[in-house]
């Protein structure tokens, strides 16, 4: 076979010899143009309105969005402002009928009334809420919303959520406190 001669400075397209014409390859060239700037007009016409479409869009979802958060912003801040007081640790601040903690009294379902003292009951709860009728009605009161220790030694009405008790009669995590009197005495207690 005779070796044909190959100049490797040439790209492969470049040792090929032409089999077109050129003027027809002008010509077609000035249709391509002509035809995909026609086409890009019509794309262009396309893409507009696709995009005035998603802009419109994407505002209205921005402005619900916004409307909506406002709107959780104050239910949340309403909740925040009125749903607990500030536990103040001077106990001669603290007046007949203040509330503290959730100022919705039915958003618990329990609620008892009697002297707080701290401690437990038998190592169950941080306070004891004592209450007419002897031991048997003592409640061991837990609370994450007040500080029970600022109305230790007072008349109170609670409300909260009855739990589990483990050696105690009545077990319960505090929700809302109202003060009934701050200088109260306990009630005598009967060995039940």
């Amino acid at each position: 076979m005779p070796e044909t001669a190959i100049d490797d400075s040439l790209k492969v397209g470049q040792n090929q010899e032409p089999t077109v014409n050129i003027e027809s390859l002008d010509d077609k060239k000035d249709q391509t143009e002509i035809t995909t700037e026609s086409s890009q007009m019509k794309i262009s016409k396309k893409q507009k309105k696709k995009f005035a479409i998603f802009a419109l869009v994407a505002i209205v979802a921005g402005v619900l969005t916004g409307f909506g958060s406002a709107q959780l912003k104050g239910a949340t801040n309403k909740l925040s402002s009125t749903e607990e007081k500030e536990i103040v640790s001077d106990t001669s601040k603290i007046n007949i009928g203040d509330v503290f903690g959730v100022q919705d009294k039915d958003t618990f379902a329990d609620s008892a009334q009697g002297y707080l003292e701290a401690g437990g009951v038998e190592g169950e709860g941080s306070h004891r809420l004592l209450r007419e009728g002897g031991v048997t009605q003592t409640v061991a009161l837990t609370s994450s919303v007040a500080d029970l220790d600022d109305f230790v030694g007072m008349e109170i009405k609670i409300w909260g959520d009855t739990n589990k008790a483990q050696s105690s009669g009545w077990f319960m995590d505090v929700g809302r406190v109202e003060i009934i009197a701050t200088e109260a005495e306990a009630p005598i207690q009967s060995l039940d």
